[in-house]
Parts: structure tokens; C-alpha cells; sequence
């Protein structure tokens, strides 16, 4: 009776384990089965090192189809202006949200896995318009740099240009490039570099004196050109005489404003830019942006005067600082910027983009104060005629660089209307003054993304 009741356990104890067993996988195969279906190679959903699907605008324009190989859109200026957002035939360009999205994409569910997945086609829209990127590379007019726009209610990219950039249908060959041409043509800048930000960092400088200094609207700054600080010089290029805050954002006076980087002190500029996530890298769709750089810890107050008003070792990414405008428009929240809109495999939709907001980053008052300040730019220095129909506020900068190098030209802000509620950047490397380049590129992208908000 021993011997059969020891063995009536052992039976037990081996169908319990084989329980416990398929349910542990059961609950694995739940979890996991999506990842283990799309694994990298697998002859039911790649085709060509890809996923097979086509992609489209926000409007439905087809601009990638890799069902077999790589078919672009028709219109040689839409390939060359969404070229940093379809990749390129070599795979130079990397654009790794198509394999982020790949279960969605391969319309896996857990009773069918991908069993069907060759009978339907899969789509995936992103929110970029192809008719603004082309007005956008129209505008850049083969300068290098970046422009973006996104919608910082929803979120929406509606366009984001890199350039230099070219046709993938008519590739060059970059290796014999000795001109320059296509020096960086593989990075997108909007989201792989990082700029000095120049007198665009001006925003954080005030941002950070209206919070913490009580009577910094009611001190005056005299400019006359050269203000000796900490054995060395801060220079202007223009007399500005005796100005408050606001005359000095508006003039953009590095005197002022080194003068009121004294006064905020190093540690606390230091903490509204850690505040305001302006080194912080951008994640979204499978995509990371490159980080800023804002180092001031061991600086002379000459090094921190400098690097308040946007020099020094200041570096910002265009798409953190394009988020940065959106969430001074949006009342100090911010809204992460999102380029994959919806997914469907046959008449399923596999995948749907959700706004993302997060945490509170500025008080309502600082944003409303700031939305003020740079409205009151594009009144008295920018004009704005270059703007109709569009309440717009901005700020530019002139980023040096290197000696004997022309500066790169730098441009922010964001339209304050409800119904065009565009956050913008763009950078125009070697451009000059960003005032002079910067304006006429982004009144020509404006007036395009209205055109476009109007159905017209």
C-alpha cells in the first residue's frame, strides 16, 4: 500500500507541475507571444529586412510602400522631403519606429497570432503632411539646418525637414562629395543634433529672473556695448542705453542679460534648466533624440554670463526645444510630440496615437508672462506683417561658432490662437543673423500649415 500510495503522490506531484507549467507559459505566451511572432527575420512579417506595409502622409499620400522592395511616392520633391522619416535604400538613414511598431504592424492578436497577416495589407499614417514638408524644404532653399512644426494641443509633427537631403530614387554618391553638399545628409537633425542655441536661451534666462527675482521688472540695465565681468568682457553688438527686462528680451542684449545672470546665480539657473527638461533627450515612437548640454558648475561668472545668454558649451536638441515652445504655449504643460498617428492591418486598427502630456513644468503665470514677452518681439522687431492671419511669438538667435565661421541663425516660438496651435523651430546652420534668415522661412511654413488648418 506504501509503495502505491508514494507512487499515487509522485503522479500528482507531476501533473501539478505540468499544470503550473502550461499555465506559467500560457500567461508568458500572453505577455510575450506579440515580441516572440515579429522576431527580426521572420519570413511571415518581413520582407526585404522590413515589415511589409505601405506609409502614408496625415492625408493619405503615399509615401513608402514595402510590400517588396522600397517603392517611394510618386512626386521626386515629397521623397526628397520626407526622405529622413522613410530611410533610404542602403539603410543610412536609420528610422527604427517602423520596427518599434512591428507587432502592431504584423496585426498580431494572441488567438491568431499573424496567421492572416498576408491576406491584408498593413498602413501606417504618420501625422506629417507631405505638402507642408515640401513647402518647408521649399523654404529652406538648400541651407543646412532643421524646421519643424507640431501641434502642441495634440501633439501631431506636421512637419519636420533635415537637410541637406536628396531624391532616393536618384541617389548621390556621398562619399565623393567634396563640396560639402551632403555633409550630414544621413542625420536627422531634428532629432539626432544638438545647436548652441544662441540668443534663443534668452527664453530660459527670463523665464528663470521672472520667477525668481521679485523686482526684475522694475530694475533698468544700461548697455553700452562692453561690460567688464570676471577678468574678460561681455560684448553687444548695439547701444541699447538704459532698459528694463522687457526692452532688453526684445533687444536682445547680452549686457542686460549678463547682468541678470548675476543675479540669478549659477545654481539656480542651473536648476530651471534641469526644470524645464532642456538637456533632457525626447522619446516617442521608438525614437530618441539626441541630449542638450547646459554645464555651468565649475564656471567663472564671465563663462556663466555667457552661457545664460546662449554661448559657452549651451547645447540644445530642436525637438526638445520645439517641445519647450509648445509647453510655454500650452500654459506651462507640456505635450510630447508624436509621428506615427494611426496603424491598420485589413479593417483593423492595430494601433491608434493617444496625446501624451506630461507633468506640469512652468507655473500658468510664467508661461502667460513669457507668451507676453515674446509677443511683444514679433510686434516691435520682427514684424507682424511676415505673419497674417496668425498671432505669433517668437524669439531669435545668433549662435556663434568656430572663428572665421559664419553663425548659425536660430528661430522659436509658437502661433497663440486656438485655431492654430503651432509650436515651430528651425535652425539654419552658417545663416547669420536669425532674424534676417530665420523669419521669412518660418512666415513661409506658417502660412502653409494655416492654408492647411483652413482646408484650403
Amino acid at each position: 500500500m506504501n509503495r502505491i500510495a508514494n507512487r499515487a503522490w509522485a503522479i500528482i506531484l507531476l501533473a501539478v507541475l505540468l499544470v503550473g507549467g502550461v499555465a506559467a507559459f500560457l500567461v508568458e505566451f500572453a505577455i510575450e507571444g506579440g515580441d516572440w511572432a515579429v522576431y527580426p527575420g521572420s519570413p511571415h512579417v518581413y520582407s526585404y529586412g522590413r515589415v511589409t506595409s505601405s506609409v502614408t502622409d496625415r492625408n493619405g499620400e503615399m509615401l513608402l510602400d514595402m510590400s517588396g522592395e522600397r517603392t517611394y511616392a510618386e512626386d521626386a520633391d515629397v521623397r526628397k522631403a520626407v526622405l529622413h522619416w522613410t530611410g533610404d535604400r542602403d539603410g543610412y538613414i536609420s528610422t527604427p519606429f517602423y520596427d518599434y511598431y512591428a507587432k502592431e504592424l504584423s496585426g498580431y492578436d494572441v488567438l491568431n497570432g499573424v496567421y492572416h497577416f498576408g491576406e491584408n495589407a498593413a498602413q501606417m499614417a504618420l501625422t506629417l503632411d507631405a505638402e507642408l514638408q515640401e513647402a518647408a524644404l521649399e523654404a529652406m532653399d538648400g541651407r543646412h539646418g532643421t524646421i519643424a512644426v507640431y501641434n502642441y494641443k495634440t501633439g501631431e509633427l506636421l512637419c519636420a525637414i533635415s537637410t541637406p537631403t536628396f531624391d532616393p530614387d536618384d541617389a548621390p554618391n556621398v562619399a565623393d562629395d567634396e563640396d560639402g553638399e551632403y555633409n550630414g545628409v544621413y542625420l536627422n537633425r531634428f532629432l539626432q543634433s544638438s545647436y548652441t542655441p544662441g540668443s534663443i536661451f534668452k527664453i530660459i534666462t527670463t523665464a528663470a529672473a521672472l520667477d525668481c527675482i521679485p523686482d526684475i521688472e522694475e530694475q533698468t540695465f544700461y548697455c553700452d556695448q562692453v561690460y567688464e565681468l570676471g577678468g574678460g568682457e561681455v560684448t553687444c553688438e548695439h547701444w541699447h542705453g538704459e532698459q528694463t527686462l522687457s526692452d532688453a528680451f526684445a533687444n536682445s542684449c547680452n549686457i542686460a542679460f549678463a547682468k541678470i545672470v548675476e543675479q540669478i546665480g549659477a545654481e539656480r539657473l542651473t536648476e530651471y534648466v534641469e526644470q524645464f527638461l532642456l538637456t533632457q533627450p525626447v522619446s516617442f515612437d521608438g525614437l530618441t533624440t539626441e541630449s542638450g548640454n547646459f554645464d555651468i558648475e565649475n564656471a567663472g561668472i564671465l563663462d556663466v554670463a555667457w552661457s545664460g545668454i546662449g554661448q559657452y558649451t549651451d547645447l540644445v536638441n530642436p525637438c526638445r526645444f520645439l517641445t519647450f515652445m509648445g509647453t510655454v504655449a500650452n500654459g506651462g504643460v507640456e505635450v510630447q510630440p508624436h509621428v506615427v498617428s494611426k496603424i491598420t492591418v485589413g479593417g483593423k486598427t492595430t494601433y491608434q496615437a493617444k496625446k501624451t502630456t506630461a507633468e506640469r513644468i512652468m507655473s500658468a503665470s510664467l508661461a502667460e508672462a513669457l507668451q507676453e514677452y515674446m509677443a511683444k518681439n514679433v510686434e516691435k522687431e520682427y514684424g507682424t506683417g511676415h505673419f497674417p492671419g496668425l498671432t505669433v511669438c517668437a524669439k531669435s538667435g545668433t549662435a556663434q561658432r568656430g572663428e572665421g565661421e559664419a553663425p548659425n541663425a536660430m528661430f522659436a516660438g509658437f502661433v497663440q490662437d486656438e485655431a492654430y496651435p503651432l509650436a515651430f523651430f528651425v535652425a539654419v546652420e552658417g545663416g547669420g543673423y536669425g532674424t534676417d534668415v530665420c523669419v521669412p522661412i518660418v512666415s513661409q511654413v506658417l502660412s502653409a500649415c494655416k492654408m492647411a488648418m483652413d482646408g484650403v
